[in-house]
């Protein structure tokens, strides 16, 4: 499993209601792809605040890149003013507990459910 983290600059004036508005828009296009296997949408706070973030659980590198590919980022750029920034982890190891489970990916990329917590 890879874990793709995506961050960029929020336009300037945008709080987090137009942030999240924008977001919404792209429900239908996240929810439709069928190599996603989840996405976290973030605002940075603190020192961070300024950048937002998507997390993404992907079956693959190259799965990430065909959603991330140029159009995407050429309209990440257009409404930001800026360049993404993409990072790419291998996913081995989650702790759920909001599902109760521990899971881990071997280097195969195949799920082994560790333990119930």
């Amino acid at each position: 499993m890879i874990l793709e983290l995506v961050t960029f600059k929020t336009p300037a004036g945008w709080d987090r209601a137009r942030v999240l508005e924008d977001a919404k828009h792209t429900i239908p296009k996240w929810s439709s792809n069928p190599d996603l296997v989840r996405k976290h949408f973030g605002l940075g706070l603190g020192e961070d605040e300024g950048v937002s973030t998507g997390m993404y659980v992907w079956p693959s590198v190259e799965a990430a890149k065909q959603g991330h590919n140029d159009a995407w980022r050429e309209g990440v750029k257009k409404r930001t003013g800026g360049d993404p920034t993409i990072r790419y982890f291998d996913l081995f190891l989650l702790i759920d507990n909001e599902h109760g489970r521990v899971t881990e990916w071997g280097a195969d990329g195949k799920a082994h459910v560790l333990e119930t917590v």
